[in-house]
């Protein structure tokens, strides 16, 4: 297996299986995209903390689910 592959996952190394990077790859690629601002409807919102969302544009703050807003 290859880095492309693993993308995020390739810092645990030999460590913890295919399987199990694979659901970390999938959640960390959604996590840090940018989500939908309820406030303005643009796709500016990203992650602060777990559960903790900040639109860039119009500077809300704002909760929502751990790892998405959808």
């Amino acid at each position: 297996m290859t880095k492309k592959v693993l993308k995020s996952a390739a810092r645990f190394g030999a460590r913890y299986g295919k399987r199990l990077k694979a659901k970390i790859v999938a959640v960390e690629s959604l996590q840090k995209q940018k989500q939908p601002c309820p406030y303005c409807m643009r796709d500016t919102a990203k992650r602060v903390s777990a559960g903790i969302w900040e639109c860039k544009k119009c500077g809300a703050k704002f909760t929502g689910n751990a790892y998405t807003l959808r």
